[in-house]
């Protein structure tokens, strides 16, 4: 059976060529990718009673390929999104093939028209000023540890930034002259984020006078703290700001409804939307109006929980 014929040659050029080096995607979508069609190979394997190695691309038909995503919200249990994506990470994989061989196009074309399943959209969870404001307390600042998860908590309601870029930040990244901060988003895209002056000096206290290639935030080893280590904290942060905030106990409270929360309060503090979408480095103006459609909503029927205060917004 030739190489063209045979499955593997092509998982292989796709994850370390395709993904990597022609199309330079993001890490966390390489491994998205490369989980689903780790989760993808197995079963089809399972189903046509054949070892892995031996697989063709013409085995993933289509028949195939609707019985996997089947499995995986029925043996799973996975959600209607995790669905979809380990499709898109199909589809991406039927065009590469169908792109480099002219054998292929068939079943590319194939492969490529199975549809997305509708859901409907989850509703963006966002803290109202009073549980911010109890999240950022919830450390206990008289120890070294409680100040720093207490900086952590501050830079990413400041900055809107995901765990992962928190995680990443080093020291030459603070640009204390322009109180600004030089975040690497997803895809390798650098963005310039405002810090108020709250923001910084909680930094510098933080920083004092390690060298600029370390990173920002650490851990209790004193280590660089990691993604899963950031939604540690604030897990752990949002619950004890129960106690002030009992509204908090029906909310699921994580890194990126901190957020969630920055561009709520943005807006509600009058910064236009593009201004946000810069902020928070959206790819897609679309994905930044979900915030509008929010705003509008709470001003359709305001929670009397909600109070903004703007000058707590602009950290002064």
């Amino acid at each position: 059976m030739t190489d063209v014929l045979l499955l593997g040659p092509w998982i292989r050029r796709f994850l370390l060529e395709h993904l990597v080096g022609e199309r330079n995607l993001a890490r966390n979508t390489q491994l998205s990718y490369r989980d689903a069609l780790s989760l993808l190979l197995p079963f089809a394997a399972r189903e046509l009673n054949r070892s892995v190695d031996r697989l063709t691309v013409l085995d993933l038909s289509v028949d195939l390929v609707r019985q996997f995503l089947t499995d995986l919200e029925t043996s799973r249990h996975c959600a209607i999104p995790t669905r979809n994506q380990r499709l898109a990470a199909i589809h991406a994989f039927a065009r590469f093939v169908g792109e480099h061989s002219l054998e292929h196009i068939a079943w590319c074309g194939q492969i490529r028209l199975l549809p997305f399943k509708r859901t409907t959209r989850a509703a963006i969870a966002y803290l109202d000023q009073p549980e911010m404001d109890a999240l950022l307390a919830a450390p206990d600042r008289r120890t070294a540890q409680g100040s720093r998860e207490y900086v952590l908590l501050l830079f990413l309601y400041n900055s809107g930034a995901r765990a992962d870029e928190a995680a990443k930040l080093q020291i030459r990244d603070i640009n204390v002259a322009a109180s600004s901060v030089r975040i690497l988003g997803k895809g390798g895209k650098v963005r310039h984020c405002p810090l108020w002056p709250r923001t910084l000096r909680a930094l510098g206290e933080l920083i004092g006078e390690r060298a600029g290639v370390e990173p920002v935030f650490l851990n209790r080893r004193g280590c660089a703290i990691t993604r899963f280590g950031i939604h540690t904290l604030v897990e752990r942060s949002a619950r004890k700001a129960q106690v002030s905030a009992p509204s908090m106990a029906n909310k699921r409270v994580s890194p990126h409804t901190i957020r969630h929360t920055t561009a709520c309060h943005l807006l509600r503090a009058g910064v236009d939307i593009n201004t946000i979408r810069g902020w928070l480095g959206h790819a897609s103006l679309d994905t930044t109006n979900v915030y509008a459609e929010i705003d509008l909503e709470m001003k359709a029927g305001p929670s009397p929980n909600w109070c903004l205060r703007k000058s707590r917004t602009n950290g002064t």
